[in-house]
């Protein structure tokens, strides 16, 4: 399985800031994956690295949201690895569209994959081996259009197979829902590939809703699915996706959201956003004094009801 580096990884206390933890550990041209889906989007972070101004990356993605869109759009990303990119109920990815019908900002690098795909991919690099077979992708054009994708006749069996290459980004990026300050990390929801993401990257980025004591993180032990020998930083950052919902934390901010996808109809109206919301709010601190304290508390209160309703 994973083996930790020597360095960092080693740190009794790897909390820093969002800005530190970015120049330290991402340079231009990496490959970068970040976790969420159904909700538990890393915005707060595409923000910081739109505002950081990071050029040439890969994304390896499942579903990735404004991480996908917003970075192409921004000429952050020029190559993708993923299986969507689009903002689920909220609408389309408007700039990934322009960028590959129109080369706008720039022509973008597109590899296609399933979203059972991608994640074989990130759990093959969690487990440090080259490929996984799979099934799945026998009778879709996915293997037509994407050379990565290669058949073998399963030597046990005869049958065919498909083989996904393992997926190992230099940096990934991983939101939770509380982390200590060694790295011991735990979600009190829907994880999707958030284990296998940080497990599989050369660096990874934890940040958290809530930074709490390890005696706390030990009370219920069984809830830490990346360990803090996989985690180079541990960064604080509330309500670090809206304004997508965070389990257990925080509801859907649904007008937001539409507004928001709105102005990315043109790109004008994503450019217009990216002055308002990344650049002039020059943080995310600044970001949620914007959309207002009396707001993100109402979406807070809105997650609970729901919760304690449906238990």
């Amino acid at each position: 399985m994973f083996t930790a580096p020597e360095g960092k990884r080693k740190s009794a206390d790897k909390t820093m800031t969002l800005t530190e933890a970015f120049k330290l550990f991402i340079n231009n041209g990496d490959s970068i994956a970040f976790s969420g889906m159904g909700g538990s989007q890393c915005v707060a972070h595409t923000y910081e690295l739109i505002r950081l101004g990071y050029r040439g990356m890969t994304l390896f993605g499942d579903s990735p949201c404004e991480a996908g869109d917003m970075l192409i759009g921004a000429g952050v990303v020029n190559r993708i690895e993923v299986a969507w990119c689009a903002y689920a109920v909220a609408g389309l990815g408007h700039n990934y569209r322009r960028a590959v019908e129109e080369s706008i900002p720039a022509k973008i690098e597109v590899k296609e994959y399933s979203n059972y795909t991608m994640g074989l991919r990130f759990l093959s690099g969690a487990m440090n081996l080259p490929f996984l077979p799979t099934k799945s992708l026998l009778g879709s054009d996915l293997p037509t259009y994407n050379p990565e994708i290669k058949e073998m006749e399963c030597p046990y069996t005869g049958e065919r197979l498909a083989l996904v290459p393992a997926a190992r980004p230099d940096v990934a990026v991983v939101h939770v829902s509380r982390a200590d300050k060694r790295g011991n990390c735990q979600n009190l929801g829907f994880i999707s590939n958030a284990e296998n993401i940080g497990r599989a990257a050369k660096k990874t980025i934890v940040t958290c809703e809530e930074l709490v004591s390890t005696d706390e993180i030990r009370r219920n032990a069984n809830l830490t699915f990346l360990p803090e020998y996989c985690v180079d930083a541990v960064v604080e950052v509330p309500f670090a996706s809206h304004p997508w919902n965070f389990p257990y934390a925080y509801a859907y901010d649904i007008p937001f959201h539409a507004q928001q996808m709105e102005a990315y109809r043109t790109r004008e109206g994503f450019l217009n956003w990216l002055d308002e919301w990344c650049f002039a709010a020059g943080s995310w601190d600044g970001y949620l004094r914007k959309v207002g304290w009396d707001r993100l508390f109402k979406l807070q209160q809105v997650e609970r009801r729901f919760t304690l309703s449906s238990i």
